[in-house]
This record gives C-alpha cells, sequence and structure tokens, in this order.
C-alpha cells in the first residue's frame, strides 16, 4: 500500500443493514481499478475521533471478493458520533489526514449523514466526502420514493418470521403481538404486514395528531381480536412499528426514561418491551369481558439488520457502491448518492440536509395513498361498517358479553378517532364487510 496522499477511506455508522459489504466491496473494486489506495475505518468514528488511527483494515479487490453475498459490515460499525463534541470532530478529520486520507466515503443513515456533512465542512476542502444512505427502516426521503438499502432484505426475512407466526398461531389458538425496528416511520412493519397478510397492522402516521395512548392501542388490539372471534377464529398475528413508542403521552412514559439513549440521543427503542406491555394491558380487558386468549410478545428487529441480503439489496448496493467511488474519485464532494430511474443522482448535502437540524427530511408512510389503502382494507380491525349493521354489532356485543349500545359506546370512538383514514377518490374500495382478511 502507498504511502503517496492518494487514498479512499470507507467508513460507517450507525446500525447495521443488509448491503453494507456490497457497497464497501464495490466501491473498493471501483477505486483499485483508478489505481487508488482504500482502507476501512473500523467501528465508523469510535477510533479516529479520538485520534486513534491504528484500527484500520486495508481492502483490496482480493481481501473483498464475494464479500456482498453476506450480512454485516466487513470493517464494523458503531453509533458514536464526532459532532457532539468539537474536539471530536477536529481529531477525526486530523485523523484521516494523518493517515493520509484525502477521500471518503461514509455509509449511514441520516445521523451518519449529518456527521459527514460536518466532517467536509471542518475538512475545508482537504478531505472530499461522499454518503450512502442506509437504512433498514426506508424511512430517508430518497427521489420517487425510491427504498432504502437493505429495506427490502429486512421485509423479506421478516415476513418469512411473521408468516411461520401466523401458522403457529393458527395451530395454536393463540395471537401473536409483533414489533418491527422502524423508529418513526411504519414502512418496515406495513411492508411486512401487508405483504405476509398479518391480522392488522399499527403504524405511527396513523395518529395525525402526534399523540397517540396506550389505551387507544388496546382499543384497536381488543377490538380486532374480539372481532376475529365472531368470525370462529381464536387466531391472529398483529404488527406493531415500534416508532408507536414515541408517541406515547410523556406520563405514560415515566417508567421508561431510565431507557438507554443511543449516540445521537435517540431512545433504544429495542430497549422497551412495548410488545409486553401491550400484552399485558389487552389480556386485562378481554378478562373484563370474560374472554382468555393467549397472548405471546415479540420483538423483531436485530434478527433483520446482518441479513445476507436478497439479490435486490446485492445488485442495488453494488451500484451504490459504485457510483459513490466513481463521483469522489472524479472530484465530486459534499453529496449523497442516489440512483433514479436507472440513472445516478448525487444529491448535495445543502440541498437534503435540513439547514436547522442537519437531518434528511425522514420520509414516513402516506397513508392517503393506495398502497397503505389497500393494506389496511385487507385488515381485520373495526370498521365504520361492523356499527352501522345492527347483525354484525350483534355479533360482536355477543362475543364481548356486553349489550350492543354498551359495546358501541366502547369502541365506535376508534371510528370517531380514525378521521385521519379516508378512501382516495380514485379508489373505489369499500370498507368489507365481515372478514377480509381470512388468514
Amino acid at each position: 500500500m502507498t504511502s503517496s496522499k492518494n487514498r479512499l477511506a470507507i467508513a460507517v455508522g450507525g446500525g447495521p443493514a443488509p448491503g453494507i459489504n456490497s457497497v464497501i466491496s464495490a466501491a473498493t473494486i471501483a477505486a483499485n481499478l483508478e489505481g487508488v489506495d482504500v482502507i476501512g475505518i473500523r467501528d465508523g468514528y469510535k477510533w479516529i475521533m479520538r485520534g486513534d488511527i491504528s484500527h484500520i483494515t486495508p481492502l483490496t479487490i482480493e481481501t473483498v471478493s464475494r464479500i456482498h453475498f453476506r450480512g454485516g459490515c466487513h470493517i464494523g460499525i458503531a453509533r458514536d458520533n464526532p459532532t457532539k463534541d468539537p474536539k471530536h470532530l477536529e481529531s477525526a478529520v486530523t485523523s484521516l489526514l494523518r493517515l493520509n486520507v484525502d477521500k471518503l466515503i461514509t455509509i449511514g443513515g441520516d445521523d451518519t449523514a449529518y456527521s459527514a456533512c460536518k466532517l467536509e465542512e471542518k475538512a475545508g476542502g482537504r478531505i472530499r466526502v461522499v454518503h450512502v444512505p442506509k437504512t433498514i427502516d426506508n424511512d430517508i426521503d430518497l427521489p420517487q420514493g425510491i427504498c432504502t438499502f437493505g429495506y427490502q432484505t429486512a421485509r423479506h426475512i421478516g415476513v418469512e418470521i411473521v408468516k411461520n407466526l401466523m401458522v403457529d398461531a393458527q395451530t395454536t389458538s393463540r395471537w401473536y403481538f409483533v414489533v418491527s425496528m422502524g423508529r418513526k416511520a411504519g414502512h418496515l412493519a406495513l411492508g411486512i404486514g401487508k405483504a405476509a397478510g398479518a391480522t392488522l397492522t399499527i403504524i405511527p402516521e396513523e395518529f395525525p395528531e402526534g399523540r397517540v395512548s396506550v389505551e387507544h392501542i388496546t382499543d384497536i388490539l381488543v377490538g380486532s381480536i374480539i372481532k376475529r372471534l365472531s368470525h370462529g377464529r381464536p387466531d391472529g398475528v398483529a404488527v406493531l412499528a415500534e416508532g408507536l413508542v414515541e408517541l406515547l403521552d410523556p406520563t405514560q412514559l415515566e417508567s421508561l426514561l431510565k431507557v438507554e439513549r443511543d449516540a445521537h440521543d435517540h431512545i433504544r427503542l429495542a430497549e422497551i418491551n412495548f410488545a409486553e406491555i401491550l400484552k399485558m394491558q389487552v389480556q386485562e380487558r378481554l378478562a373484563n369481558y370474560g374472554i382468555k386468549t393467549t397472548i405471546i410478545a415479540k420483538n423483531i428487529g436485530y434478527e433483520l439488520r446482518c441479513a445476507d441480503p436478497i439479490p435486490f439489496d446485492m445488485e442495488y448496493t453494488r451500484d451504490l457502491g459504485y457510483c459513490a467511488a466513481r463521483h469522489v474519485l472524479t472530484g465530486g464532494n459534499a453529496a449523497i448518492v442516489s440512483i433514479r430511474e436507472g440513472h445516478f443522482l448525487p444529491l448535495a448535502f445543502k440541498d437534503v440536509l435540513h439547514p436547522q437540524t442537519g437531518k434528511m427530511k425522514v420520509r414516513m408512510v402516506d397513508i392517503s395513498s393506495a398502497y397503505y389503502q389497500i393494506g389496511r382494507l385487507y385488515m381485520l380491525r373495526l370498521t365504520k361498517n361492523d356499527f352501522d349493521d345492527p347483525y354484525e354489532l350483534a355479533k360482536l356485543a355477543a362475543v364481548a358479553g356486553v349489550p350492543m349500545e354498551e359495546f358501541r359506546g366502547r369502541f365506535q370512538r376508534l371510528i370517531e378517532l380514525d378521521m385521519h383514514y379516508k378512501a382516495q377518490p380514485n379508489l373505489t374500495f369499500q370498507e368489507p364487510k365481515g372478514e377480509i382478511a381470512g388468514v
């Protein structure tokens, strides 16, 4: 490896996502073929922000060959944040310069993109920086709704898990409450629930007021379980986005305030056993109606992040890695790499990062879209039709063992609170009568 100042470094921050190794591999190969040395900065900014330049891995065509088949990260990953302390940011730049690095490719989510932006500013032209966005959450606002890399693989693995749980639920006459990773947005939960045909999926975007209570979510789940029982089915699988936790009233989070936060000050949502909390609430409510139901609480997320990428993500990320390397090698700088309609599209930091927060815009699920509404229509949830049809209402009340008007008084508010869910004029669907989910 040469010591000339013609070296490309690759660093990965945030959480793992399937396809990271494909980006590393493709970028390394593209740079090596141009005669440029490549090194991997181990564990993101963890060491270099502290002035330690000993944690590096030489990357060559030989060492990265075939790593694109595998999940995880060949050079390690960490959430250490150099932007919290000016000294750490300065040290990160100095460390890269000591390593003779004049080009840097970062791979990560919005937090890593922000760090990349600040590092490029601090370097003052001495280091060119290009960022490749990744997250299984699919919540980075890329052009024309392009998915973030790793999402499709995470969804694929998540569907396999939920599919098996659906069979188990039917076999054993029980319910599963599955909380899916996703931080603020519900893309992954909805993608898994919709593709698997889960009984219902609940995502943060359903609650436009920005707040939701545990009681409200409990009512939705209890209503679905009762409706399912009215059709003779004691089993089901509910998929819930972990981002619902962030919408809970702060007073309901008092017991969760000691939950660990990461280096970017985000609550580690995976540390909150939200499914277990809902399980206890739902079982208590059902017991008041004389209904005993076995509910299993399960979180999925860590199982998805380091999975081997499916072909879609392998190809997509190899393209991203190549485009990132070519852009930075040919003078590109301060840009996020994206691909639109098969063409490379560099997005300047200044154009896509919020001027105040420095973060990329979070892409939420558009619940007015046909994509969401079709998924919603196949869910088994209480609907307006259930309260307008005396026969359906009588069945539901009978399962709960209460008079019809008492049932209406308890659950019709779900429909009234659900004002944000409205069919688009171009959709001709009607709310289903009976059980459309059928799973």
